[in-house]
C-alpha cells in the first residue's frame, strides 16, 4: 500500500481525535454506517465496527473519498485488525414494505445486535433499538474514524454483492453501476423489465409500467 503522506496522516489524526473525545473510562466505542440507501436494486447494507486504540490505519476514511482499489486494501486491513465487525442487511422487499429509512434502521440493528459496545457513533441515523447508547453524527463518515471504518466495510461488502449479482442478471450493468439509477440501468429496466432484486418502490418514478 502507498505510504501515507503528511496530509493523509493529518487527516487520520483528525478522525481518530474525534473518536477519542467520546472515549471516557470504560467506554467501548463502535462506529456504524450504511451503503446502498439510494440504489434501485439490492439490499441496504450496514456495518458496525469496533477498532482498537492502536495501531491506527492511516487510510481509513469516508469510503466515498477512496478509490475502489484503495477501499479493498483498507477493507482487508480492517478485517485483520478490528475487535468486532457486524454486517446487517435489509432486503429490497423489506425496503418496499417499510421504506428505506426504517429498513436502514433494521439493517443497523442487525449489524450491531451482538456488538460488545457501550456507545455507538452512527452516521446520521437516529431512533435505533439497541442495548447500548447510540449517537447520530451528521456526516459521521467524514469526521469519525470508527464510522469511516464501518463505511468501508459496508461499501465493499455491498459492492461485492452487486458484482456477484451481475453474473445472475447481466442486463443491468450491476458490476459498473452497483445498482444505482444510471442511464444504462434505467434503460435496461425499460427493455428487460425488473428482476426480483429491484426495489419496486424506487423504480416506479423511472418506469411506472413495471410496477404492479
Amino acid at each position: 500500500m502507498t505510504k501515507p503522506n503528511a496530509k493523509r496522516l493529518k487527516r487520520s489524526e483528525a478522525l481518530v481525535n474525534h473518536d477519542r473525545a467520546w472515549e471516557t473510562f470504560g467506554v467501548s466505542l463502535a462506529g456504524m454506517d450504511e451503503a446502498g440507501r439510494g440504489p434501485l436494486l439490492g439490499p441496504v447494507t450496514t456495518a458496525c465496527v469496533i477498532m482498537p486504540a492502536s495501531p491506527v490505519l492511516p487510510w481509513v476514511d469516508d469510503s466515498k473519498k477512496l478509490s475502489a482499489a484503495r477501499r479493498e486494501e483498507v477493507f482487508a486491513e480492517i478485517l485483520e485488525l478490528a475487535l468486532f465487525i457486524g454486517i446487517g442487511e435489509a432486503s429490497a422487499r423489506e425496503i418496499d414494505e417499510i421504506n428505506i429509512l426504517n429498513a436502514t434502521r433494521l439493517a443497523m440493528q442487525r449489524a450491531a445486535a451482538a456488538a460488545p459496545a457501550t456507545l455507538c457513533l452512527v452516521d446520521a441515523v437516529t431512533r435505533l433499538d439497541l442495548p447500548f447508547e447510540t449517537r447520530a453524527i451528521l456526516h459521521g463518515d467524514a469526521v469519525s474514524y470508527s464510522i469511516a471504518a464501518a463505511s468501508i466495510v459496508a461499501k465493499v461488502t455491498r459492492d461485492r454483492q452487486m458484482i456477484a449479482l451481475a453474473q445472475r442478471y447481466p442486463h443491468y450493468g450491476l458490476d459498473r453501476n452497483k445498482g444505482y439509477g444510471t442511464a444504462e440501468h434505467i434503460e435496461a429496466i425499460r427493455q428487460y423489465g425488473a428482476c426480483p432484486e429491484h426495489r419496486r418502490s424506487f423504480i416506479g418514478k423511472f418506469v411506472e409500467e413495471t410496477i404492479g
